[in-house]
């Protein structure tokens, strides 16, 4: 599982059981993350959740690194069976903007804030299935 943490919406995408494909899941509110988490994990297994780290573009953490590191905080204390992966986020949103201007989407569906959340955390995903199967 993983998450696009921003402070107003946390994009979650999820991959299949074989781990091949990454897909959009919802995008929820950070205050209701952990009792939406709570309750997806009394269905679904996961094994690791992986984390988009945000960066500048020298490497240095961004302004919403503080943020995302109080979200892992919270991730550890309430799920202390699951894995963390950070992963470095750079260029997620925007290739999330690509993705969906090339999509098809009509224009109202491609205006959904959320939307981009979700996409970011498909790629986030994508990406560490990618790593790790190497």
């Amino acid at each position: 599982m993983a998450f696009d943490y921003g402070t107003k919406r946390i994009g979650i995408a999820v991959t299949d059981p074989l781990q091949l494909i990454a897909t959009a899941l919802n995008t929820i509110h950070p205050d209701s993350i952990i009792a939406y988490l709570q309750e997806y994990l009394q269905k679904e297994e996961v094994e690791t959740f992986v984390v988009g780290q945000p960066k500048q573009l020298d490497g240095s953490d961004s302004q919403s690194a503080t943020h995302v590191k109080g979200f892992v905080r919270s991730l550890r204390k309430h799920f202390p069976q699951i894995a963390i992966i950070m992963l470095d986020e750079r260029f997620t949103s925007k290739m999330a903007s690509r993705v969906i201007a090339q999509s098809g989407l009509n224009r109202k569906k491609r205006q959904e804030k959320g939307l981009v959340d979700t996409i970011s955390a498909v790629i986030l995903l994508q990406d560490y299935l990618e790593r790790k199967s190497l």
